[in-house]
Order: structure tokens, then sequence, then C-alpha cells
């Protein structure tokens, strides 16, 4: 399986809603490897690595996020994966 990177931004009301979290948890049940953490402009920043369909899934996902979020825009940004992740994590 072709495997890839995918660095995201993700804006709207996506802080204080549950939305690392729940990024976290989507992302271990897709077997991806990276992380997530909030942005001091209000918008979620994700960067991860996996087989490229886990990835569409995770992408499209993140376009609708966790119950109380107001997802307005998902920006992705490809690129060559570096396996230098063991796991999928929160960073603060």
């Amino acid at each position: 399986m072709e495997k890839e990177r995918a660095h995201m931004e993700i804006t709207g009301r996506v802080q204080g809603v549950g939305f690392r979290n729940s990024t976290r948890r989507k992302a271990r049940q897709l077997g991806l490897t990276g992380w997530v953490k909030n942005l001091a402009d209000g918008s979620v920043e994700v960067l991860a690595e996996g087989n490229k369909e886990d990835l569409e899934d995770l992408i499209s996902w993140a376009n609708s996020g966790p119950r109380l979020a107001n997802v307005n825009k998902v920006e992705v940004d490809r690129r060559e994966p570096t396996n230098e992740f063991d796991n999928f994590s929160i960073r603060y």
C-alpha cells in the first residue's frame, strides 16, 4: 500500500470542542501516526502519516470533526512520508 503524509490546518470552531482528542482517537483507529495540536489563531494543526486510503478517511472526517465542532475549512498539504512517528499524539 502506498504511504503518504498529510499536513492539515483546520479552521472554524475547532478549539474547546474535543477536536484534538477526537482526532487522536480517529487517527489511531485508522492506524495512522503523527500528531494534532491547537494553534494560537484558534485553528487546529494535524500532521498524519499512513496508508493513502486511511489518510483520506481522516481528511474526510476532519471536514466535520466531532459533534460540537463547526469546521469552516480544511487545508491539506500532501508530502512524502518520513516514518518518524511511532504513534499518534496530542502536542501542546
